[in-house]
Order: C-alpha cells, then sequence, then structure tokens
C-alpha cells in the first residue's frame, strides 16, 4: 500500500468518490493539509505509477520487477506470464525474459522453466526432456521456405502450385470470402474484418494447397477457434487482425508450409520487393478469381502514404503500404487477410495481412496492410499455450494442453 496525505475535500459526495478511489487503487488515506488540486493529481499518480515495480494491466495490482516471467502467475489475468519469449534480431534467436533480462535459449543460465515457458508462448503443449550438453550448433523448424516450387517458370501473374506454399483460402458457408496465412501447423493469420460478426468457427472451413478454386485435392480443416484483437472496430482500421486456430493440425508436405513470422526489431525498408497473392478481384467491384493470383509490390514508407494526396494522415503505426503510386498492380476484395510476404536471405517473411485501400489498383491509392511487425506481440500472446498446470520437472516428458 501507499500512503497519501491530503486535506478533506468539502463536498462530501466527491469526497465518498474520492476514499472509494483510494481503496481501488490500494491506498492507505490519512488527512493533513494540502491543496485540493493536489489531491487528484496525487491519487491518480501514485495510484497508477508503480514505481520500480510491474503495474499488472488488469488491475492496480504492482509486483516485483523479478516476479515478471518467472513461471508462476501473479497478476490475476496472468499479464505477468506474457510476452515473455521472443525471437531477435535477423539471426532469429530465441529468447526469454526473466527479472527483466533476455536471456539467449541454451546459454549457461538456462534452465528447464525457461524452456516449458518458451515452448507454451510458441503455442506448444508439451515439454520435453532436455540434458545440458556442450554443442556447436541448433537447428530450427523450417518455415519460408518453397520447395515445391521452380525457380524456372517465370512471367504471368497466376500461380503455380507450391509458389506460396502458406496460401490459404478461408470459405464461411462453403464461399470464398478471405485469404489467410499459415505461421504454424495449427494457427492462421488473417484480417480482423474478414471474421468480424462472422466468429462461429463451426461456418468456417480453411483450404490449404490449392490454386484452382475449387480444388478436390486440397487439405481442408475445420476451425477450433477465432480470436481478432479486441481494439479493432470496422469503422477505424486500425488493429485488424486475427487469428484462426484448426481443429487439426495441418501436414506440411512442400505444398503446404508455413511462412516465417518477423523477428522483433526487424525492420523492412522502403523499397523492398514482396508479393502478395490471392484469389480476390481483379478490379474494383468485380467478381473473385477461381485461380490464385499474385504480383510484386515494393513497401512504401509511411510519410509517403500519409502524403494528402495519398492517405492523407491515415497511416498509423499499425499499418503499412504497399504498391505502385501511379496505380496499376493492387489487392483488392477478395484478397482480405492474404499475405504480403517478403523475402531475405533467411526466407520467407510474413510482412502484413491484407486490410483495405481505396478502390483497387488507382492512382495515389496503393494497398494498405496491417503490420506484422507491429502485431507480434499480440499474435504471441494468442498463441501462448495456457496449460491448467506446469511443468516444472525435469527429465521426464510432461503434456497438459
Amino acid at each position: 500500500y501507499y500512503e497519501l496525505k491530503c486535506h478533506p475535500i468539502p463536498n462530501p459526495e466527491f469526497n465518498m468518490m474520492s476514499v472509494h478511489l483510494l481503496q481501488l487503487l490500494q491506498l492507505q488515506l490519512f488527512w493533513e493539509d494540502c491543496p485540493q488540486a493536489f489531491f487528484y493529481v496525487c491519487v491518480i499518480a501514485v495510484g497508477l505509477s508503480c514505481a520500480q515495480r510491474f503495474r499488472c494491466g488488469s488491475s492496480s495490482q504492482c509486483i516485483r520487477y523479478s516476479a515478471q516471467c518467472d513461471g508462476k502467475v501473479h497478476c490475476d489475468n496472468g499479464e505477468d506470464e506474457i510476452g515473455c519469449v521472443r525471437l531477435s534480431g535477423r539471426s532469429s534467436v530465441l529468447q526469454v525474459q526473466k527479472e527483466g533480462i533476455w536471456r539467449t535459449v541454451c546459454s549457461e543460465d538456462w534452465n528447464n522453466l525457461l524452456g516449458v515457458s518458451a515452448c507454451q508462448q510458441l503455442g506448444y503443449s508439451r515439454s520435453i526432456p532436455f540434458f545440458l550438453v556442450s554443442i556447436t550448433s541448433l537447428f530450427l523448424l523450417e518455415c519460408g521456405s518453397r520447395p515445391q516450387y521452380s525457380a524456372r517458370i517465370v512471367g504471368g501473374n497466376i500461380s503455380k502450385v507450391g509458389q506460396f506454399p502458406w496460401q490459404v483460402s478461408l470459405h464461411h458457408r462453403s464461399e470464398h470470402l478471405c485469404g489467410g496465412s499459415i505461421i504454424t501447423s495449427r494457427w492462421i493469420v488473417t484480417a480482423a474484418h474478414c471474421v468480424y460478426g462472422f466468429a462461429d468457427p463451426s461456418m468456417w472451413v480453411v483450404h490449404v494447397g490449392l490454386t484452382d478454386q475449387p480444388d478436390n485435392g486440397a487439405q481442408s480443416l475445420t476451425v477450433e477457434r477465432i480470436v481478432y484483437h479486441a481494439n479493432y472496430r470496422p469503422k477505424k482500421l486500425e488493429y485488424d487482425i486475427a487469428l484462426m486456430k484448426l481443429t487439426l493440425p495441418l501436414i506440411f508436405n512442400g505444398f503446404v508450409e508455413p511462412i516465417c513470422l518477423p523477428n522483433y526489431g526487424e525492420n523492412f525498408e522502403a523499397g523492398t520487393l514482396c508479393w502478395i497473392s490471392g484469389w480476390g478481384a481483379t478490379e474494383a467491384d468485380g467478381v473473385d478469381c477461381v485461380v490464385l493470383r499474385s504480383a510484386m509490390v515494393p513497401l512504401l514508407s509511411t510519410k509517403t502514404c500519409n502524403q494528402r494526396e495519398v492517405y492523407g494522415g491515415l497511416i498509423s503505426s499499425w499499418m503499412l503500404c504497399a504498391g505502385y503510386l501511379e496505380g496499376g498492380v493492387d489487392s483488392c476484395q477478395g484478397d482480405s487477410g492474404g499475405p504480403l510476404a517478403c523475402q531475405d536471405s533467411s526466407g520467407w517473411k510474413l510482412v502484413g495481412a491484407t486490410s483495405w485501400g481505396i478502390g483497387c489498383a488507382m492512382r495515389n491509392k496503393p494497398g494498405v496492410y496491417t503490420s506484422i511487425p507491429q502485431s507480434l506481440g499480440w499474435i504471441h500472446q494468442q498463441m501462448e499455450v495456457r496449460d491448467t498446470k506446469t511443468c516444472l520437472y525435469w527429465g521426464f516428458e510432461c503434456s497438459t494442453g
């Protein structure tokens, strides 16, 4: 508890409200002389500061920083154990936060608890035994590759089988509605506006590994859960990000593969050439395509997109632009939620999810995409496995998910 000393306020109703507020903020009250204005500022500033401590977002509770990411839940809603894992830098180093310090996987002070925490926040429900040994290299689950695509096929914008193996078609009531991207065997990234008002998982089927609509040979999976960003509002444009969790895991076979998420702190510069793909219309108000189409587009800076003649300041940190200011190439309706994929030396990475625009391929109206680098924290938070038990034992397998 904090101690706050202030003079009583003449208005009895305001006085009682203030006492109630102090109780909610866990402040201990003592009456002494101080200006009324200072009283109000004191209550808010002291109650919300949690100086040199971690503040639980769902309450006024404050905990020690050393208790954050320690494998035990201290906040009422578990906020202290969220966002404790990241992939850092272009080298994709796995790190877990402990006592405010980011610790690299298999560092000298690595332990089983850190391993369990990492697996849970990356969406895995099982941990396996591990032993401390000397090694020279690590092998990660591959993503962002196209093993069944031949680079000798060039020209045109009709996609070939295996060219975009992370691309999915989201069907609502048996009709293609939006696109999406595979990021793990159980999780699909799409746009919030695709599922807003249609969040009943039983109404959706995810089709993967296809280029033509329909394709009876493609994998088709049902959806277990749908979640979109809590701050998304249809008229606000921001936070246009959603996830679908599949009922069963996908089978990766070269024609179906995950795309890598970018790493924390990784930037993609304006001018970087990336690819968009989808079954959307080829003109405004047109009908959806039956074949998967794709196009190369450059990333544009936020400064460029916020110019008066472009989007006049509408582009926030949750958005990014890609396309040509002269028009001619763009995503369109039906492409929503689909990938904006960029390639670097480590493979293909999901940089954006198709979100919105004015018209299709119009001059000074490039496509707008939800920024995946900005969304990373939210994505990992939703994927985190929340087991009812915590596996803290050495030397044997534990599964609760």
